[in-house]
């Protein structure tokens, strides 16, 4: 028999949408009493949202959320409530969960441990709570404890890891919380998506349940809280290191509530197992992504330059499942509802023409744009329903180089001026397609990847141009390979054309038969240098040697792919400095407000280069 009905709760925040995180929180609580639950426990931070980054470290902003916590205990009668909010003393803030037992405040946990590493800076903002360390509190004339702290329901003992606190090996929180005995701990987190990670965070779980002899219950975020991270939504229940419950993770809605029957000792149970389908998380990811950023930034649709190529079509595939998903999980008037669209839909078939109001595309052919390129973007678009404008730039692109051939007194020629000729046609485009996002109030979707981040093979102000860029996380070859699963996988037929063509930029003569590759490197290879380089932060020899034994290729040739990844790395971060924002999508990416930080100006690795030669 049951002895304690305990929930968990996922909420989809904002920073400084007091309000709208206020009722998500009080619907998961009336959800959550509804299913009967004792014990319900919120994400991290879910009273201001994880994201709100320099506010938590004005004065104002912490109170406000402490204000926040007394609005909601009225709602809290007849359960247990366990929060998450900053919290300041002095001049120091905590990142706390407040306990709350039927509309009384029985206490906060802080969190002892701060994520530093990666898209995490939260040293910034937040002091570490010292281990066996209570203090008493003064929350508005009552004195309530705060610190390191253990809590009882029916005689069940509960306690804490606050997301970055189980990351922390034999240092962590539930270690302490054995010893205390403790017989649930609960992990309420801010844990970013990354494709792959909930195989680690499941390991993290059920290994801590067993460890610590508990059950362990795991609560994430949910959505595109700020910008760039995106929350998975995960809840998780493991006990003797197996994983008993699960929801589905990256949810359109608003909140998620998942119940368990705690019994201190169960009978028999049936294990939960993941599969995992890479293609398919990040599908999801940036639809969730592209979903939250529209409606939250108020604006009124996308606007895509459509070049026919891989970049572009996979964005306008995105947008596409984000209005197929979010139909499809939050019902069409809810759906349009939550994206402000006054629009009723005439044809049975209602995703089609939500795309049709909500995504622009526009061919834009220089004098080196193909007509396989104007077809295969033609052809997706209208399969998607997307709105197809096409235009030439080659009037633009020629006023700007008769102007620049008058004032320097000679003709351009691609011999001598290659890299200016291809750059002056993608910063033509750019100009008026931010004229046509303007006059829709839409926003402008970026088409470069990370392989081009990497190496600075985009046009700063051309293809980089855009409110966000939402594929600037993830390599080019995998782009390459999801398109192909997308259109048998997904049933997208107008993905047939793309697929067909090899990557190009198409700014050279077309008998140039420029292709990206030939421009770069192989981008199966740059995936693996970035592997090494970015990632693993190796120097240039220990990716040359660890290459060089694990991939059959001339050696020569390898040392002249380094070096050319290393040179071009170096010489264009001031490219990755200006990216527009993009989402965390893979486990690393070269965006340096989010994940790698790397000297504009620097000796770009001349000396660590040479060494290459000796060997």
């Amino acid at each position: 028999m049951s002895i304690l009905k305990i929930s968990c709760a996922t909420v989809n925040q904002t920073p400084l949408d007091w309000s709208g995180n206020f009722n998500h929180i009080i619907s998961a609580i009336a959800q959550a009493k509804e299913q009967g639950t004792e014990l319900l426990c919120f994400p991290e931070l879910a009273i201001t949202a994880y994201g709100s980054e320099d506010l938590f470290l004005s004065y104002w902003f912490p109170q406000k959320a402490i204000k926040q916590l007394e609005k909601l205990l009225p709602y809290c009668d007849d359960i247990t409530v366990a929060v998450g909010l900053p919290v300041r003393i002095q001049n120091k803030v905590y990142n706390c969960m407040a306990i709350i037992e039927n509309t009384e405040l029985k206490g906060f946990v802080a969190k002892q441990f701060m994520a530093i590493d990666g898209v995490h800076y939260e040293f910034r903002w937040f002091t570490p709570w010292q281990a066996h360390e209570i203090i008493s509190f003064d929350f508005f004339g009552k004195e309530v404890p705060l610190g390191d702290i253990i809590f009882e329901k029916k005689g069940v003992k509960y306690g804490f890891e606050i997301c970055e606190d189980a990351w922390r090996g034999a240092e962590r929180p539930g270690y302490r919380l054995k010893d205390r005995k403790v017989d649930i701990i609960f992990n309420p987190s801010a844990s970013h998506f990354a494709m792959g990670k909930t195989l680690q965070r499941e390991d993290l779980i059920k290994e801590s349940s067993t460890i610590f002899n508990v059950t362990y219950f795991y609560a994430n975020l949910l959505g595109n809280e700020s910008g760039r991270m995106i929350f998975d939504g995960e809840i998780m229940v493991a006990r003797n290191g197996e994983v008993l419950l699960k929801n589905q993770l990256l949810s359109f809605k608003d909140f998620q509530v998942k119940t368990f029957d705690y019994e201190k000792n169960p009978g028999p149970y049936t294990p939960v197992h993941t599969v995992l389908n890479k293609n398919e998380e990040f599908v999801q990811a940036a639809a969730l992504g592209l979903f939250d950023y529209l409606r939250k930034s108020k604006s009124k649709g996308f606007v895509l330059s459509l070049s026919g190529g891989a970049d572009s079509s996979t964005i306008a595939i995105l947008v596409s499942e984000m209005v197929r998903r979010g139909v499809k999980e939050l019902g069409l008037e809810n759906f349009l509802k939550k994206l402000n669209l006054d629009f009723t839909p005439q044809t049975d078939q209602p995703e089609k023409e939500i795309v049709g109001q909500i995504l622009t595309t526009a061919y834009q052919a220089s004098e080196n744009s193909s007509k396989s390129t104007f077809e295969s973007a033609k052809t997706l678009a209208e399969s998607i329903g997307a709105e197809f404008l096409n235009w030439k730039i080659s009037k633009e692109v020629k006023s700007y180089t008769k102007k620049i051939e008058k004032a320097i007194g000679r003709k351009l020629n691609w011999e001598k001026d290659d890299l200016a000729l291809q750059n002056i046609q993608a910063r033509a485009r750019s100009p008026i397609i931010w004229l046509l996002a303007n006059l829709k109030n839409a926003l402008l979707l970026s088409t470069s990847n990370r392989s081009e981040g990497d190496v600075g093979y985009a046009t700063m102000d051309g293809d980089t141009s855009g409110s966000i860029s939402p594929i600037a996380a993830v390599d080019k070859y995998f782009i390459i390979n999801w398109l192909r699963w997308a259109e048998t996988h997904l049933g997208y037929p107008g993905l047939r054309l793309v697929n067909s063509l090899q990557p190009t930029a198409e700014l050279r003569p077309l008998e140039n038969q420029q292709t990206d590759e030939a421009d770069l490197m192989p981008y199966a290879l740059i995936v693996e240098i970035e592997r090494l380089a970015i990632r693993d932060r190796r120097s240039p020899l220990d990716v040359y040697l660890i290459l060089k034994d694990e991939l059959a290729i001339d050696n020569d040739l390898l040392k002249s792919y380094v070096k050319k990844f290393f040179r071009l790395w170096s010489r264009n971060q001031w490219k990755r400095e200006r990216l527009a924002p993009s989402f965390h999508l893979d486990e690393f990416n070269v965006d340096p407000k989010t994940w790698y930080r790397f000297p504009i100006l620097s000796g770009s690795y001349e000396e660590e280069l040479k060494e290459l030669d000796t060997y």
